[in-house]
């Protein structure tokens, strides 16, 4: 019989991810691990793969459609024989009934379209044809749809919906917009210039100025784009907001001369030929991985029951991507060699600009290091990544005036800081750690034992 394909939870957190690319299209054969579309989630773009064999018989959700809540329906799949009859049952809103969540009725009513989470909605009948809704009727419509019916003046009870059980898609928005239908009657277009004007009142000059442009060109007089909320994006602002809202941070600062350091990566550089090439970043990983060793108070995540003392050595590094930041995680860092290690650093980085990580290759990790040395940034402050009890801030190698043995001298300095949660780490192991760490990054041979 026909079965349903569900929209799949690809990592323990995921709730909903954008549908962004299929690649099988409707009567393709299927056959069990064939990847069949790209799902982006939170942190990544991951393949979806075919769990049975059949026939596409029916795509529910079209590409490019955000918003798309876990076991959603997105597909029909047809067994061997099986006609297109066999598919509108299997569409049907009865044939796979989402289970309510508690609260869902209420986020439903109180949650603002604007803050990018998909409305719960009691399920209605299938028609066997999309059509608008009917006056007074509630309109069932993505987030986005939503948004882009405002912003372009239009009834979303005007406009048919061709999403799972007659949604109002972005698509359905964009085509009555193509098509000049959908339009808002008088009195709502009334209302809703009355509450921009009330909203963002303009001189007489300014307002001539604007009056032909659209809200997404100009508000207040000002020309802007707007740049929808990724998923990753809505990810990274909870996050960060949770970590400066609930962990109480402090601060502990120290300079290190990387001279040896540098010497040092310079023979290796020197002997690799092409089988490496270490960066500075490579051997202050190995550097925190072996100093963790020695201090193993440091690697350690606040829960509520108690402190968990981590028995390996997993180090998130921070990558900014084109979406946002993303912490890879070089797992059991201080038993692996420099060549292994930048190695291994060079692909998680790589995989992580395109979108290619698994959810296991970037969530966990005991302690974090972001280096905005590249960028020539002297020294920062870093934000903690929950749990995680310390996150490492590397500024850039630069020369400087020291004094050594009561000698004026110049040498090639480093600013690290050490951003703690103080409910897990306490002053002195912060500091007992960073000890551990300059004496290693000094004398960087022992990184070679």
């Amino acid at each position: 019989m026909a079965t349903q394909i569900l929209m799949p939870a690809l990592s323990p957190t995921m709730t909903e991810g954008k549908l962004a690319k299929w690649l099988k299209k409707e009567g393709d054969t299927v056959a069990a691990g064939d990847i069949i579309a790209e799902i982006e989630t939170d942190k990544a773009t991951m393949e979806f793969e075919a769990a049975d064999e059949g026939v596409l018989g029916k795509i529910l959700v079209a590409e490019g459609t955000d918003g798309v809540a876990v076991n959603q329906p997105i597909a029909v799949l047809l067994e061997e024989g099986e006609d297109a009859s066999a598919i509108d049952a299997a569409a049907s809103p009865a044939a796979a009934e989402p289970v309510p969540t508690k609260g869902d009725a209420a986020a439903s009513a109180a949650t603002p379209a604007a803050a990018g989470a998909p409305a719960t909605e009691a399920p209605k009948p299938a028609a066997a044809a999309p059509a608008p809704a009917a006056k007074g009727d509630r309109v069932f419509a993505s987030p986005l749809a939503k948004r882009i019916a405002k912003d372009a003046g239009l009834d979303l009870g005007q406009i048919a919906g061709t999403g799972p059980k007659g949604r109002v898609v972005k698509a359905d928005v964009e085509k009555a917009k193509a098509d000049g239908t959908g339009k808002a009657a008088p009195a709502a277009a009334a209302a809703g210039k009355a509450e921009t004007a009330q909203a963002a009142p303009q001189a007489p000059a300014a307002a001539k100025a604007v009056a032909s442009a659209t809200p997404e060109q100009v508000a207040m007089g000002r020309p802007y784009r707007l740049e929808p909320n990724s998923g990753m994006r809505k990810t990274i602002a909870r996050r960060l907001s949770e970590s400066k809202q609930t962990v109480p941070h402090f601060y502990l600062t120290i300079d290190l001369r990387i001279d040896e350091l540098l010497k040092l990566r310079k023979q290796l550089n020197d002997k690799g030929g092409d089988a490496f090439k270490l960066s500075v970043n490579d051997l202050v990983i190995k550097a925190v991985a072996v100093a963790l060793r020695r201090v193993p108070a440091a690697n350690a995540s606040w829960t509520d029951e108690g402190i968990l003392y981590w028995d390996d050595v997993d180090v998130s590094v921070a990558v900014a991507t084109e979406g946002g930041l993303i912490t890879p995680i070089l797992k059991k860092a201080d038993q692996k060699g420099l060549a292994t290690l930048s190695n291994e650093m060079k692909d998680l980085a790589k995989r992580a600009r395109a979108g290619k990580l698994k959810p296991e290759e970037y969530q966990g990790g005991g302690f974090s290091v972001s280096n905005l040395g590249m960028f020539g940034i002297r020294e920062f402050a870093a934000i903690i990544n929950p749990p995680q009890g310390c996150i490492l801030a590397v500024g850039a190698g630069e020369q400087r005036p020291v004094v050594v043995d009561g000698a004026l001298t110049v040498a090639t300095m480093m600013t690290c800081t050490l951003s703690v949660d103080h409910r897990v780490v306490d002053g002195a192991v912060g500091a007992e750690f960073l000890a551990a760490f300059k004496a290693i990054v000094e004398d960087p041979l022992s990184l070679m034992l």
